[in-house]
């Protein structure tokens, strides 16, 4: 799979989460919540401003984002659900 996203758009694959909390209760796909943390996939080159200067994007692949729970919109390649959003939903990104 090859995808490059257009201006200030980023593909986000979502992180699994856990399944089970810290008691050891396992909690079914249908109670559970979606994730709202995910890794970049893909970047796009930048936004346009109004100049016409192209501003660089501040993420880059490999990234490991915080995103609202209902931000972007998902799609699928190869049988992989992705995410595309814009660079300003993202919320932040987790230093490890």
């Amino acid at each position: 799979m090859k995808i490059r996203p257009l201006h200030d758009r980023v593909i986000v694959k979502r992180l699994d989460e856990e399944r089970m909390t810290a008691s050891g209760i396992v909690i079914p796909d249908a109670a559970a919540e979606k994730p709202d943390q995910g890794e970049v996939k893909a970047v796009g080159n930048g936004k346009i401003q109004e100049d016409g200067k192209v501003r660089p994007m501040s993420l880059k692949v490999g990234d490991r984002v915080l995103f609202g729970k209902y931000s972007g919109q998902a799609f699928k390649i190869d049988g992989e659900e992705l995410l595309q959003m814009r660079e300003e939903d993202v919320i932040g990104v987790v230093e490890l």
